[in-house]
């Protein structure tokens, strides 16, 4: 039986890296109800195939494809990140529209030095809140419902920004799944290295870090923050408001 009692559905979760979706992703994983994808999209474009429901898929139209078809006899749930991009999408008005997609955020004044002190050279694009902006509007022009959530919420408020998400995109809400064994999971094995603090996690919960290079002492960072803050800003004036 489908999470949705009898309605299959696509859910899908947009987030910028280090935005704590993949706790997001354990979480729903615990469900046990969903089929549950970690980053489709971007292991194509990093490693040209991911594969999903037992087959390989090579592209991300395929992909596309495939998602639509499966979700019509089972809710699938994916979490995808926006450091690469995955332009395909725009044109697919049906992935758009008959999706629930939602959009977790984070201010990147925090996302850019858990982001550097992995991969120093990382670049502007990567910060990815611009291109979670495009996919919001994309989702948007095409007539859909976009749900925005504010990770600091997830992390402060677990129980309650859950269950507003999940009364948001008609998902039963399970108490139960906020709870789970550390571990790493085989669906982030391709990108451990980015999980090790939800490998090591039971639980939803704010976890604090400190970094040596800043958006206040490196004025490339500097740069990067100050061209995706607007993007930010619009996206958090129309976050969910935690009850």
């Amino acid at each position: 039986m489908s999470a949705t009692a009898g309605r299959p559905s696509l859910l899908a979760l947009w987030s910028a890296p280090r935005s704590r979706s993949t706790v997001f992703f354990r979480m729903m994983v615990e469900r046990r109800d969903l089929l549950t994808l970690h980053e489709p999209f971007c292991n194509i474009a990093n490693d040209g195939s991911t594969e999903v429901g037992g087959r390989a898929v090579n592209s991300t139209e395929a992909l596309t494809d495939t998602l639509i078809e499966l979700s019509a006899e089972q809710t699938v749930f994916f979490k995808d990140t926006t450091d690469c991009t995955y332009d395909s999408i725009f044109g697919r008005q049906d992935f758009l529209k008959s999706g629930r997609h939602a959009f977790l955020l984070r201010n990147p004044r925090e996302i850019i030095p858990s982001f550097a002190a992995i991969k120093p050279d990382m670049g502007l694009h990567e910060v990815g809140i611009e291109y979670l902006y495009r996919i919001y509007q994309a989702v948007l022009e095409a007539g859909g419902s976009p749900v925005v959530l504010d990770s600091d919420d997830f992390v402060d408020h677990p129980e309650r920004t859950v269950q507003q998400y999940c009364a948001a995109v008609d998902l039963p809400f399970r108490a139960d799944a906020l709870q789970w064994q550390p571990g790493e999971r085989p669906e982030w094995s391709q990108s451990a290295r980015w999980h090790a603090d939800v490998s090591a996690s039971t639980t939803v919960q704010r976890r604090e870090r400190t970094y040596d290079r800043t958006i206040d002492n490196d004025l490339l960072l500097r740069r990067f923050y100050e061209h995706h803050l607007p993007f930010y800003a619009y996206l958090w004036e129309r976050r969910l408001r935690i009850s």
